[in-house]
């Protein structure tokens, strides 16, 4: 249950730590990086130790770590950007939604079991991802044509979030199925973490070089408040699908209905973000049909 509840706390704070950057006037991008290398130096604590590099280019399972650091910092500038532009809840409920991609894959690659409730919680979950994403009105006037047109492609941000965050939980429940055991699974993370770190920077070194940024101290704090909590979310999940590995196709929508709940309250609590009644009801929708999953 520990485990459990650090997973839903500990990803939900990364939501929420977006929100903090924004206000703060803080490089989302910058943030971003050094998170990957606070990343990589709390799994080196945990660990005990520092990866030797050359070694894990020979194992199974590198080419996976690569593909899933690359899936990382992609994945979390769009998580970032849908929080700031469209706010947590938003961002959280697009996210955590994507349990649908894994609870497909869990059927399919381990034959777990499959019920009324659950299919008729798919359907559910999809349409709550619609609606809680539905933008709400602008006052007539305040808008041109021009700038709604320009922003029209904003929406498309929590699709993207939706099906980028489901292909990585399928991913990360099938790495840990097929390759880790406690013996290598923070190797594995910090390999997955470090080339995080690599791409990160070397867009970061770019971005330096020709004057698109200027290197900030407040950048380097915000990696360390991001990247510690960002370690443990995954480290937590990986523990939690160890321990319940027959039935992922449950564990999965409790973990992300936890999140969904913890980070609605939370930016509702310390941000005060409103929702339109459309949103509410898609929430609500998303409850319900992780629910549905959970105990169909």
């Amino acid at each position: 249950m520990i485990y459990l509840v650090g997973s839903i706390v500990f990803t939900s704070w990364l939501t929420l730590a977006f929100k903090v950057v924004e206000r703060l006037r803080i490089d989302t991008f910058q943030a971003i990086v050094f998170n990957y290398f606070a990343c990589v130096i709390t799994g080196s604590i945990v660990q005990g130790g520092i990866v030797d590099y050359v070694h894990v280019t020979t194992l199974p399972w590198f080419g996976w770590a690569c593909l899933m650091g690359a899936v990382f910092i992609g994945l979390y500038n769009i998580i970032g950007f849908t929080t700031q532009k469209m706010g947590v809840a938003v961002a959280s409920v697009a996210n955590k939604l994507s349990l649908v991609i894994p609870f497909v894959f869990s059927l399919v690659l381990y034959n777990e079991s499959i019920t009324a409730f659950k299919i008729a919680g798919i359907i559910v979950a999809l349409i709550a991802v619609v609606l809680t994403c539905y933008p709400q009105r602008q006052a007539a006037g305040t808008a041109h044509a021009g700038n709604a047109v320009s922003k029209g492609w904003l929406y498309l941000l929590p699709v993207v979030l939706f099906i980028g965050s489901g292909l990585l939980d399928t991913m990360i429940k099938y790495v840990e199925q097929g390759y880790l055991d406690h013996g290598n699974q923070d190797t594995y993370l910090i390999t997955a973490f470090s080339m995080a770190a690599l791409i990160g920077l070397i867009v970061l070194v770019l971005q330096l070089v020709t004057g698109r940024t200027a290197l900030t101290w407040k950048g380097v704090l915000a990696g360390i408040m991001i990247g510690v909590p960002n370690y443990f979310s995954i480290w937590c999940l990986l523990q939690v699908l160890k321990l319940y590995a027959d039935n992922s196709s449950a564990i999965i929508p409790i973990n992300n209905m936890g999140i969904v709940l913890f980070s609605a309250v939370a930016a509702w609590m310390l941000f005060k973000e409103r929702l339109s009644g459309i949103n509410w009801i898609g929430i609500l929708l998303a409850i319900g049909a992780i629910a549905l999953i959970t105990y169909g």
